[in-house]
């Protein structure tokens, strides 16, 4: 019974993405709401304006999916909302001003997805601790370092999934690939609200995938990118972070690695250059290996590939730690 709602998940959720992105593109064109080509932007590689209204199909797909097929009416599902929606509003905002060209001011964005991720520590969902591997005793970490930690890998993995995005088809498919592996490690650990989570999650990338892969027709822009950022922050917190060892502990780090060894790097040079974090340029992977000669398609096969394989090693040390 539970395979067959899982399977259902991820169908609606499919589906409900698939049939309402033709729509919800041609709005973005009435509404001038499109990412334009810029000669001057080396990051803008695509040559037509681009719609950039997935995000709000993404999200709905989501929650009428989750909803639909869990009745969880909670407050930590209250909370999950919340916390999307401000980031759906913030990232709009960002996106409005790159359709005009301007650069929207990186301190509202750090206070909102910072918030987002204080209204999900206050719902009850965080990092509260591990088994210590010699004791076999569970560590319940101080107040506020589950506070620290929780909001730290929620505004992280929102930030590292946003600056993967890009290349079209690229977050989309490291979003899938990652989403993927955690609903295998919460189907493993019997976790069912974050498989369906998960698996949901599946069903709107690949749905958005049907028009992202190069050539893209629409983009999900920062509302869309930090929405499945978020999604997936939570789906780990739930899931493959509960009740962790101290080795398990690295298996969601392992199946969101792409986006996170990448993103540190990016980081830690812009902090060295004296550039905020939230200034975009042309240091992810993904551009290093376009200048390295790799055509579009083989840059995102590549970086996919190494993410499924670090995804296969994070279920490798699941079944080691089973």
């Amino acid at each position: 019974m539970t395979i067959i709602l899982y399977a259902f998940s991820f169908l609606v959720s499919f589906v409900i993405v698939l049939l309402l992105i033709p729509p919800f593109a041609k709005l973005a064109f009435r509404l001038d709401f499109v990412d334009k080509p810029r000669e001057d932007v080396e990051r803008k590689i695509h040559r037509e304006p681009i719609p950039l209204t997935a995000s709000y199909v993404i999200f709905i797909g989501f929650f009428v999916t989750y909803l639909l097929f869990t009745r969880d009416f909670t407050w930590q599902t209250g909370a999950l909302f919340i916390g999307g929606v401000l980031l759906l509003v913030i990232g709009t905002l960002d996106d409005w001003y790159k359709t005009k060209g301007k650069d929207f001011p990186a301190l509202p964005k750090l206070i909102v997805q910072v918030s987002a991720a204080v209204v999900v520590y206050a719902s009850g969902i965080t990092f509260d601790g591990f088994y210590n591997p010699f004791s076999g005793e569970y560590v319940v970490l101080p107040v506020i370092l589950q506070f620290f930690l929780t909001i730290l890998w929620i505004f992280g993995v929102t930030t590292v999934i946003n600056f993967s995005d890009g290349m079209d088809g690229l977050a989309g498919g490291l979003a899938a690939i990652s989403a993927v592996t955690l609903f295998i490690v919460a189907v493993a650990k019997g976790q069912t609200n974050s498989a369906i989570m998960a698996i949901i999650l599946v069903g709107v990338t690949v749905a958005y995938l049907r028009y992202n892969k190069p050539p893209a027709k629409i983009f999900m822009g920062d509302a869309g990118a930090t929405f499945l950022g978020f999604i997936l922050a939570v789906i780990a917190l739930d899931g493959a972070f509960k009740q962790a060892t101290v080795l398990s502990l690295f298996i969601p780090i392992l199946a969101l690695g792409v986006p996170i060894f990448d993103n540190i790097f990016v980081v830690i040079k812009r902090f060295l250059q004296g550039k905020s974090i939230y200034q975009a340029d042309a240091s992810q992977a993904h551009y290093r290996l376009l200048r390295a000669g790799l055509n579009h398609k083989q840059v995102v096969l590549f970086l996919c590939l190494i993410s499924t394989c670090l995804c296969l090693s994070s279920i490798i040390l699941l079944l080691v730690q089973s």
